[in-house]
Protein backbone atom coordinates (compact mmCIF):
# COMPACT_ATOMS: atom_id res chain seq x y z
CA UNK A 1 0.00 0.00 0.00
CA UNK A 2 1.36 3.48 -0.66
CA UNK A 3 3.43 5.39 2.20
CA UNK A 4 0.51 7.33 3.84
CA UNK A 5 0.93 10.10 6.22
CA UNK A 6 -2.41 10.19 9.05
CA UNK A 7 -2.82 13.72 10.63
CA UNK A 8 -5.50 12.91 13.16
CA UNK A 9 -8.64 14.96 13.70
CA UNK A 10 -12.35 15.11 15.35
CA UNK A 11 -14.24 11.71 15.07
CA UNK A 12 -17.60 11.41 13.16
CA UNK A 13 -16.09 13.34 9.96
CA UNK A 14 -15.40 11.60 6.74
CA UNK A 15 -11.35 11.83 6.23
CA UNK A 16 -9.72 13.55 3.68
CA UNK A 17 -7.50 12.48 1.47
CA UNK A 18 -4.32 14.49 -0.06
CA UNK A 19 -2.87 13.17 -3.33
CA UNK A 20 0.22 15.49 -4.66
CA UNK A 21 1.40 15.85 -8.05
CA UNK A 22 4.94 14.54 -10.04
CA UNK A 23 7.56 14.93 -8.24
CA UNK A 24 6.16 15.46 -4.97
CA UNK A 25 5.30 13.69 -2.19
CA UNK A 26 2.98 13.82 1.47
CA UNK A 27 5.03 15.98 3.20
CA UNK A 28 4.86 18.72 0.26
CA UNK A 29 1.54 19.00 1.95
CA UNK A 30 2.07 18.97 5.58
CA UNK A 31 0.92 22.52 6.29
CA UNK A 32 -2.21 21.95 4.87
CA UNK A 33 -2.96 18.80 5.43
CA UNK A 34 -2.25 20.06 9.50
CA UNK A 35 -4.81 22.87 8.94
CA UNK A 36 -7.02 21.10 7.50
CA UNK A 37 -7.01 18.24 10.49
CA UNK A 38 -8.56 20.79 13.01
CA UNK A 39 -11.98 19.22 11.54
CA UNK A 40 -11.74 15.97 10.46
CA UNK A 41 -8.77 13.07 9.44
CA UNK A 42 -6.45 13.97 6.88
CA UNK A 43 -4.21 11.05 5.05
CA UNK A 44 -1.72 12.46 2.74
CA UNK A 45 -0.13 9.72 0.39
CA UNK A 46 3.59 9.46 -1.06
CA UNK A 47 1.99 8.35 -4.66
CA UNK A 48 3.82 5.17 -6.37
CA UNK A 49 7.58 5.91 -7.84
CA UNK A 50 7.38 8.93 -5.14
CA UNK A 51 8.65 8.90 -1.70
CA UNK A 52 8.28 6.33 0.20
CA UNK A 53 5.68 4.78 -1.57
CA UNK A 54 6.94 1.28 -3.38
CA UNK A 55 8.75 1.29 -6.90
CA UNK A 56 6.44 -0.37 -9.24
CA UNK A 57 7.29 -0.55 -13.21
CA UNK A 58 3.88 1.57 -14.82
CA UNK A 59 2.59 4.40 -13.18
CA UNK A 60 -0.75 4.89 -15.17
CA UNK A 61 -3.86 6.72 -13.96
CA UNK A 62 -5.76 3.72 -13.35
CA UNK A 63 -2.58 2.23 -11.69
CA UNK A 64 -2.69 5.44 -9.69
CA UNK A 65 -6.66 4.97 -8.99
CA UNK A 66 -6.19 1.25 -7.96
CA UNK A 67 -3.76 2.32 -5.43
CA UNK A 68 -6.01 5.46 -3.98
CA UNK A 69 -9.02 2.91 -3.54
CA UNK A 70 -6.71 0.88 -1.46
CA UNK A 71 -5.94 3.25 1.44
CA UNK A 72 -9.27 4.44 1.25
CA UNK A 73 -10.71 0.85 1.84
CA UNK A 74 -8.00 0.71 4.49
CA UNK A 75 -8.99 3.71 6.32
CA UNK A 76 -13.29 3.63 5.94
CA UNK A 77 -14.01 3.39 2.98
CA UNK A 78 -15.18 6.65 2.09
CA UNK A 79 -12.67 9.96 1.54
CA UNK A 80 -12.87 13.27 0.27
CA UNK A 81 -10.42 13.09 -2.07
CA UNK A 82 -8.10 16.72 -2.80
CA UNK A 83 -5.71 15.71 -5.83
CA UNK A 84 -2.96 18.69 -7.55
CA UNK A 85 -1.79 18.33 -11.18
CA UNK A 86 -0.74 14.49 -11.68
CA UNK A 87 -2.88 13.45 -8.43
CA UNK A 88 -6.35 15.44 -10.12
CA UNK A 89 -5.52 13.67 -12.81
CA UNK A 90 -5.32 9.94 -10.23
CA UNK A 91 -8.31 11.78 -8.46
CA UNK A 92 -11.01 11.90 -11.23
CA UNK A 93 -9.81 8.51 -12.52
CA UNK A 94 -10.97 7.23 -8.78
CA UNK A 95 -14.02 9.32 -9.01
CA UNK A 96 -15.29 8.50 -12.19
CA UNK A 97 -14.94 4.43 -11.79
CA UNK A 98 -15.46 4.11 -8.77
CA UNK A 99 -17.20 6.98 -6.68
CA UNK A 100 -18.99 4.87 -3.98
CA UNK A 101 -15.25 5.58 -2.50
CA UNK A 102 -14.95 9.48 -2.89
CA UNK A 103 -17.60 11.57 -0.74
CA UNK A 104 -16.50 15.01 -2.45
CA UNK A 105 -13.76 15.98 -5.06
CA UNK A 106 -11.18 18.92 -5.16
CA UNK A 107 -9.25 19.06 -8.76
CA UNK A 108 -6.66 21.69 -8.52
CA UNK A 109 -5.25 22.95 -11.99
CA UNK A 110 -5.45 20.17 -13.56
CA UNK A 111 -8.18 18.98 -16.33
CA UNK A 112 -8.88 15.55 -17.84
CA UNK A 113 -6.84 16.41 -21.27
CA UNK A 114 -3.64 15.58 -22.55
CA UNK A 115 -1.03 18.04 -22.35
CA UNK A 116 1.72 19.16 -25.37
CA UNK A 117 4.21 19.96 -22.73
CA UNK A 118 6.50 17.01 -20.98
CA UNK A 119 8.55 16.68 -17.84
CA UNK A 120 11.20 15.20 -18.96
CA UNK A 121 14.02 17.41 -19.01
CA UNK A 122 13.71 17.87 -15.46
CA UNK A 123 14.15 14.49 -15.10
CA UNK A 124 17.14 14.30 -17.20
CA UNK A 125 18.70 17.03 -14.98
CA UNK A 126 18.03 15.06 -11.91
CA UNK A 127 19.46 12.03 -13.44
CA UNK A 128 22.43 13.86 -14.32
CA UNK A 129 23.47 14.96 -11.48
CA UNK A 130 25.81 13.26 -9.19
CA UNK A 131 24.43 12.67 -6.07
CA UNK A 132 27.17 10.52 -4.65
CA UNK A 133 29.71 13.69 -4.49
CA UNK A 134 27.24 16.08 -2.79
CA UNK A 135 27.61 17.36 1.03
CA UNK A 136 24.92 19.78 1.50
CA UNK A 137 21.52 20.47 -0.62
CA UNK A 138 23.22 23.94 -1.73
CA UNK A 139 25.38 22.02 -3.89
CA UNK A 140 22.71 20.31 -5.21
CA UNK A 141 21.02 23.12 -5.99
CA UNK A 142 24.23 24.69 -7.42
CA UNK A 143 24.83 21.60 -9.62
CA UNK A 144 21.12 21.98 -11.61
CA UNK A 145 21.28 25.32 -11.29
CA UNK A 146 22.80 25.17 -14.92
CA UNK A 147 20.02 22.65 -16.50
CA UNK A 148 16.90 24.08 -14.51
CA UNK A 149 17.43 28.23 -13.75
CA UNK A 150 14.32 28.81 -12.21
CA UNK A 151 15.01 28.75 -8.39
CA UNK A 152 11.39 27.49 -7.39
CA UNK A 153 11.39 24.63 -9.38
CA UNK A 154 14.63 23.35 -7.97
CA UNK A 155 13.77 24.05 -4.80
CA UNK A 156 10.46 22.08 -5.07
CA UNK A 157 12.61 19.33 -7.06
CA UNK A 158 15.16 19.40 -4.19
CA UNK A 159 12.82 18.12 -1.23
CA UNK A 160 12.55 14.57 -3.04
CA UNK A 161 16.54 14.52 -2.58
CA UNK A 162 17.46 12.31 0.13
CA UNK A 163 20.92 13.76 2.04
CA UNK A 164 20.29 11.81 5.01
CA UNK A 165 20.85 8.90 3.04
CA UNK A 166 24.26 6.79 2.18
CA UNK A 167 25.14 8.28 -0.68
CA UNK A 168 22.17 10.97 -1.16
CA UNK A 169 19.27 9.24 -3.39
CA UNK A 170 16.36 10.77 -5.22
CA UNK A 171 13.10 9.79 -3.69
CA UNK A 172 11.73 9.32 -7.14
CA UNK A 173 11.88 6.44 -9.59
CA UNK A 174 13.09 8.69 -12.55
CA UNK A 175 13.62 5.75 -14.85
CA UNK A 176 9.89 4.31 -14.71
CA UNK A 177 8.71 8.05 -14.55
CA UNK A 178 10.88 8.82 -17.83
CA UNK A 179 9.50 5.59 -19.45
CA UNK A 180 5.78 6.35 -18.50
CA UNK A 181 5.88 10.06 -19.16
CA UNK A 182 3.36 10.13 -21.61
CA UNK A 183 1.10 8.51 -19.95
CA UNK A 184 1.54 11.12 -16.90
CA UNK A 185 0.86 14.27 -19.38
CA UNK A 186 -1.76 12.10 -21.17
CA UNK A 187 -5.36 11.06 -20.37
CA UNK A 188 -6.72 7.71 -20.40
CA UNK A 189 -9.80 8.41 -22.27
CA UNK A 190 -12.01 7.85 -19.18
CA UNK A 191 -15.71 7.60 -19.54
CA UNK A 192 -18.02 7.93 -17.10
CA UNK A 193 -19.75 10.28 -14.50
CA UNK A 194 -19.07 11.43 -11.40
CA UNK A 195 -22.45 12.89 -10.06
CA UNK A 196 -20.91 14.11 -6.47
CA UNK A 197 -19.81 17.61 -5.47
CA UNK A 198 -16.84 18.91 -7.27
CA UNK A 199 -14.29 21.69 -6.45
CA UNK A 200 -12.45 22.90 -9.59
CA UNK A 201 -9.39 25.24 -8.15
CA UNK A 202 -6.65 26.49 -10.60
CA UNK A 203 -4.39 29.23 -10.46
CA UNK A 204 -5.32 32.54 -12.74
CA UNK A 205 -1.68 32.58 -13.86
CA UNK A 206 -1.63 29.04 -14.88
CA UNK A 207 -2.57 27.54 -18.18
CA UNK A 208 -3.52 24.43 -17.35
CA UNK A 209 -7.25 24.67 -17.24
CA UNK A 210 -9.19 27.19 -19.56
CA UNK A 211 -12.13 27.18 -20.58
CA UNK A 212 -11.91 25.14 -23.31
CA UNK A 213 -11.71 22.47 -20.86
CA UNK A 214 -15.39 23.54 -19.05
CA UNK A 215 -17.37 21.08 -21.68
CA UNK A 216 -15.25 18.12 -20.64
CA UNK A 217 -15.81 18.80 -16.78
CA UNK A 218 -19.32 19.55 -17.40
CA UNK A 219 -19.54 16.27 -18.98
CA UNK A 220 -17.42 14.07 -16.56
CA UNK A 221 -18.46 16.38 -13.20
CA UNK A 222 -21.63 17.83 -13.73
CA UNK A 223 -22.23 19.17 -10.32
CA UNK A 224 -18.69 20.59 -10.61
CA UNK A 225 -18.34 24.47 -9.03
CA UNK A 226 -15.16 26.01 -10.50
CA UNK A 227 -12.65 28.55 -8.30
CA UNK A 228 -9.99 30.53 -9.89
CA UNK A 229 -7.11 32.23 -7.71
CA UNK A 230 -6.36 35.28 -8.89
CA UNK A 231 -2.59 35.98 -10.30
CA UNK A 232 -1.16 32.09 -9.26
CA UNK A 233 0.48 29.62 -11.11
CA UNK A 234 0.34 25.85 -11.47
CA UNK A 235 1.42 25.22 -7.32
CA UNK A 236 -1.02 27.17 -6.24
CA UNK A 237 -1.66 25.38 -2.79
CA UNK A 238 2.38 26.56 -2.63
CA UNK A 239 2.21 29.96 -4.09
CA UNK A 240 -0.97 31.15 -2.23
CA UNK A 241 -1.36 28.85 0.61
CA UNK A 242 -4.24 31.11 2.15
CA UNK A 243 -6.86 31.41 -0.35
CA UNK A 244 -6.34 28.20 -0.87
CA UNK A 245 -7.05 26.27 1.89
CA UNK A 246 -10.10 28.94 1.97
CA UNK A 247 -11.58 27.35 -0.55
CA UNK A 248 -10.82 24.15 0.38
CA UNK A 249 -12.04 24.61 3.70
CA UNK A 250 -15.38 25.70 2.66
CA UNK A 251 -16.49 23.28 0.29
CA UNK A 252 -15.36 20.37 2.33
CA UNK A 253 -17.52 22.02 5.23
CA UNK A 254 -20.21 22.18 3.12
Amino acid sequence: MLNTVSYPGPDGQTPALIVHGLFGSARNWGVIAKKLSATRQVLAVDMRNHGDSFRAATNSYADMADDLAEVIRAHGGKAQVIGHSMGGKAAMQLALTRPELVAKLVVADIAPVTYTHTQTPLIDAMAALDVTTLKTRRDADGALAASIPEAGVRAFLLQSLDMRADPPSWKLNLPVLRAEMPKIIGWPGTQGTYNADTLILSGGASEYVTEAHRPLFDTHLPNARHHVIPSVGHWLHAEAPTPFLEALTAFLNL
